[in-house]
């Protein structure tokens, strides 16, 4: 009775909570044991409840996340995702010279939601003997959000990026307007991305139609944006980069963003994709 009590949650209870404190739990159980047959419980500890939820193996106070699939076609549109990271292998192992300057090949992605904040004081660099870390004050001023678009050559490792007020259509069409511009006639733009809308609106089909066989795009499942390498990449720069950052302005921001990816091309690094890979036949 007490294990199916902790897997339930305490909303469907009657309760104002979502999840379960071990405290709020030991109540419930003096409060009910009687009605519910078991009136030894009325006394029934904390301690005697960690046992038990540890012997169980159940943590009813915690959140655990997945990703659930919705997507009826998740292993087929996986597949192809994969196939294009084994193109990108194969071509950069056994592919000519002159293939290479043929083909390019684009995870990307947006990043919104980018926030611009300033300090409202300045902050106190690290002191020997009296601080270890940067201080900083508590209070801040939020300056607006910026949106990300970025794109990495994963032949070559350059990282293609716009930082822009939005990400509607127009971002997006001006985006692949960067790539045509920056690639050779004779390449053909592999690009891998997810089915936001502006990949698919009318306003971006209406720009594809005036380069006609100059992009491909392969979009990822739905739920499925964690097979694009470009998250591996956003994720490695909000460590390093945004993770803190302050600046009196969004331009600064924008400013700063860009710096980084010129500091990156200056030695591009190549990204991998390992996972299931070795499954594709």
């Amino acid at each position: 009775w007490i294990t199916s009590l902790a897997c339930q949650k305490p909303k469907s209870l009657g309760y104002p909570h979502e999840l379960w404190t071990y405290d709020l739990l030991v109540q419930h159980i003096r409060k009910e044991c009687l009605f519910a047959g078991y009136p030894m419980l009325v006394k029934f500890s904390q301690s005697t409840l960690s046992e038990i939820l540890l012997e169980s193996n159940i943590r009813p106070h915690k959140i655990s996340y997945y990703l659930e699939r919705r997507d009826p076609d998740f292993k087929e549109k996986m597949a192809e995702v994969l196939y294009l990271y084994e193109e990108v292998d194969l071509i950069r192992e056994f592919g000519e010279p002159d293939f290479m300057e043929k083909t390019a090949i684009i995870s990307y992605d947006e990043k919104p939601g980018v926030q611009a904040i300033a300090n409202t004081a300045p902050d106190l660099p690290p002191v020997p003997g009296i601080h270890s870390c940067t201080s900083r004050d508590h209070e801040y001023k939020r300056q607006g959000t910026v949106s990300l678009l970025a794109g990495i050559d994963l032949l070559t490792g350059y990282v293609h990026g716009r930082v822009e007020d939005r990400h509607r259509s127009k971002e997006f069409v001006d985006f692949l307007k960067d790539l045509d511009k920056f690639y050779s006639d004779k390449n053909k733009i592999k690009v891998l991305l997810d089915n936001h809308s502006a990949h698919i609106s009318k306003e971006t089909r209406g720009y594809l139609a005036t380069v006609p066989n100059r992009f491909e795009f392969t979009f990822t499942p739905k739920h499925g944006s964690w097979l694009n390498i470009i998250e591996c990449f956003f994720s490695k720069m909000t460590r390093s980069v945004l993770r803190g950052i302050r600046v009196s302005s969004k331009e600064e921001l924008k400013k700063r963003i860009l710096q980084y990816f010129q500091e990156l091309n200056q030695n591009p690094k190549i990204f991998r994709w390992s996972y299931k890979l070795d499954e594709i036949s």
